[in-house]
C-alpha cells in the first residue's frame, strides 16, 4: 500500500478499480484546515488525465504493471503479431491496443509490451530507431541559413521533418518519443 504522503512522479497505483500513474503531485498545507495532496493522475488503460486531491493518510494499492520485451513480427490486417523472445509464444494485438506507437518500428524489432493483469494496454517502441528515407524532395544549395527542413517519408511510411542535406536512400536516426530527426547514420 502506498500512502498519499509518499506519492512520487511515475508511481502507478490502483484507484477505484482504475490503474493510474501519478504525473504531478503537490503537498499543500493551507493556513487553516488540514493538509492535502493535490495530484494529476493519468489513467493508463484509456489515457485520460484527471486532477484530484487526497488526505495524506489515504492509502492505495500499488498496481503491478508487467513490461515484457517482445519482437514485432508482422502486421496482418488490423492484427499486429508479437513474439516473446524467451518462450517463443506469439500474441496478436489489435490496432486499438497499439495506437500509433509502431509508426517508426520495422518488423523484427524488439518493443516493450505493457500489461496489467494479463491485459495488454500499450506497446512502447525502442527509444531510437534507424530508418531509410524512401521519399523526399531534393534540397537546394545555399538554403541552409535558417536551418530549414523538408518533409520526408521513411520506410515504415511515417513522415519526418529532415534537414535539406538529407536525400532519398539515406539512413537516419529518429527519436520515437517525439518523432524528431536526430542524425544521419
Amino acid at each position: 500500500m502506498i500512502s498519499a504522503s509518499d506519492f512520487r512522479n511515475g508511481v502507478t497505483i490502483e484507484i477505484d478499480g482504475n490503474v493510474c500513474q501519478i504525473i504531478e503531485f503537490q503537498h499543500v498545507k493551507p493556513g487553516k484546515g488540514a493538509a492535502f495532496v493535490r495530484t494529476k493522475l493519468k489513467d493508463i488503460i484509456n489515457g485520460g488525465v484527471k486532477e484530484t486531491t487526497f488526505r495524506p493518510t489515504e492509502k492505495f494499492p500499488a498496481a503491478r504493471i508487467d513490461k515484457k520485451d517482445m519482437q514485432y513480427l508482422y502486421q496482418d490486417g488490423d492484427i499486429y503479431n508479437f513474439m516473446d523472445s524467451e518462450t517463443y509464444e506469439q500474441i496478436g494485438l489489435t490496432s486499438d491496443q497499439i495506437g500509433d506507437s509502431l509508426k517508426f518500428v520495422k518488423e523484427n524489432e524488439v518493443c516493450k509490451v505493457m500489461s496489467y493483469n494479463g491485459n495488454v494496454f500499450a506497446v512502447e517502441p525502442p527509444m531510437f530507431v534507424e530508418l531509410a528515407i524512401t521519399e523526399t524532395e531534393p534540397g537546394f544549395k545555399g538554403d541552409t541559413a535558417t536551418g530549414a527542413t523538408k518533409p520526408a517519408t521513411v520506410e515504415t511510411g511515417a513522415n519526418v521533418s529532415v534537414p535539406l542535406f538529407v536525400n532519398e536512400g539515406d539512413v537516419i536516426k529518429i527519436d520515437t518519443r517525439t518523432g524528431e530527426y536526430l542524425s544521419r547514420v
